[in-house]
């Protein structure tokens, strides 16, 4: 327990004032989740969802945290110049876990919509907020849930009223900011009302040359005939620590395609928990994973099939090198009663160094008897013959390389609905396999 012992000791330390600078929605959680966190403390190797991560190492070293929500001196708007050309989004930022209303967007969102501070929204939504904030990220199973919930004091609160569309994508860049060494708990809450629509781009961008842990919390709520895509992209340093849960909850005809792409990382873990509470909704969960040097990565996702008539869809892709260690553990489970559930789950692997480690757990766990179901994994190097055939027509070996890697990544990228981020993704990804950093000209943040 040393690990959790400093948890332990700063929550009971400060948790006036970890509430006087929250909104009470927030805080009404937080004496239940300290008890369930000091009961479970940090996960093990040996328990099942956390076999590939040692989390008590993560969390070991003495973090500092802004409880007292000093200003942090920086405007987003200013060094972060990297949008998405051609993709007319309305940007918002986070800097850590503080909403940055300083600037906002000019471009209005359509009427009812809303993008801002959770606090903020509990205050103008008390009644949204006090019903769906925690009900899907239980504490007393996951202690990381349970740590963040007792230490978060903001986040972002997303909400789409009923039958509204918001043909402009929103972005939402998370940017670390400290001069030392930096905690950071953020929470997410997206709320999409019967029929509802939006896009959703989230950034993780390190401005600092420091060590961040990040814990962060998403939950989302997708209505009847609602639709959701959202992306998530982490391109920070070797330097970040993140542990992302995100808790999803589809209803009747509902459709979500939740992306994840880490092209740059030190250590990441992030968890997906898709329910498929509805009949005839479906899912859509694409991963892609660029990894190379000392880098970890560990995706754990379950998607959980309630009702009958459902379909999930299910692609993640690792591309490694040298002597990083990355994991894939992805479980459908078929409830009894979700019979003619069409399920498809892919994990494919492409191992660069002898090095290298994959470890890939695709499980399918079905009660019903009337399903179209299937699961498969794949961990293979770069072909010999394809490298031969392309290495005769003149192309350098590196090159050769890149090229392959490449087109084994594209699957991923071509999942991906919005058009201009696609095209963006493939020059950041060209970028990564090449060895750069994506430096845009203008942009702070990489340099």
């Amino acid at each position: 327990m040393d690990s959790e012992k400093q948890y332990i000791e700063l929550y009971e330390q400060t948790r006036e004032m970890l509430c006087q600078h929250s909104a009470e929605p927030l805080n009404i959680l937080r004496g239940q989740a300290f008890e369930d966190f000091r009961r479970l403390g940090f996960p093990t190797q040996k328990v099942e969802r956390y076999k590939y991560t040692d989390v008590s190492e993560a969390f070991a070293p003495n973090y500092g945290l802004n409880l007292s929500r000093l200003d942090i001196p920086v405007n987003p708007y200013e060094v972060f110049k990297c949008d998405v050309p051609n993709l007319s989004t309305s940007l918002y930022f986070m800097v850590n876990d503080q909403f940055y209303d300083k600037i906002l967007p000019t471009a209005a969102l359509p009427d009812g919509v809303f993008v801002g501070s959770l606090c903020e929204a509990a205050k103008k939504h008390p009644e949204l907020i006090n019903k769906y904030y925690g009900t899907l990220a239980r504490t007393h199973k996951d202690a990381i849930n349970a740590l963040n919930t007792m230490l978060c004091q903001d986040g972002l609160f997303v909400y789409v009223p009923k039958g509204v569309v918001v043909e402009r994508p929103v972005q939402v860049v998370n940017v670390l900011r400290s001069d030392v060494d930096l905690m950071v708990n953020r929470r997410v809450l997206v709320i999409l009302e019967d029929g509802a629509i939006i896009k959703l781009l989230f950034c993780d961008h390190a401005i600092d040359d420091r060590d961040f842990l990040t814990t962060q919390v998403a939950e989302v709520y997708v209505g009847e005939n609602a639709h959701l895509e959202m992306y998530d992209l982490e391109e920070t340093h070797v330097k970040n620590h993140r542990f992302s849960n995100l808790y999803c909850d589809q209803q009747r005809y509902s459709t979500a395609v939740l992306d994840s792409i880490t092209l740059h990382n030190g250590l990441t873990r992030n968890r997906a928990d898709v329910t498929l509470s509805g009949e005839y909704a479906e899912t859509t969960l694409n991963g892609l994973v660029i990894a190379d040097k000392q880098q970890r990565v560990d995706n754990n996702t379950l998607i959980d099939h309630r009702v009958p008539h459902c379909q999930s869809n299910e692609l993640y892709k690792y591309v490694l090198d040298d002597q990083t260690v990355c994991a894939f553990a992805g479980r459908v489970l078929v409830r009894k009663d979700a019979q003619q559930t069409i399920s498809q789950e892919t994990n494919a692997n492409l191992v660069g160094s002898k090095e290298a480690r994959i470890y890939t757990q695709p499980m399918l766990e079905i009660y019903a008897d009337d399903v179209k179901c299937s699961h498969g994994s794949t961990v293979g190097q770069l072909g010999d013959q394809a490298m031969f055939y392309m290495r005769q027509r003149g192309i350098p070996y590196d090159e050769a390389r890149m090229l392959l890697k490449f087109a084994f990544a594209a699957d991923v990228l071509q999942t991906i609905q919005l058009d201009a981020l696609r095209d963006r993704l493939h020059y950041l990804v060209d970028k990564r396999f090449r060895g750069e950093l994506s430096k845009c000209e203008g942009c702070k943040m990489c340099k």
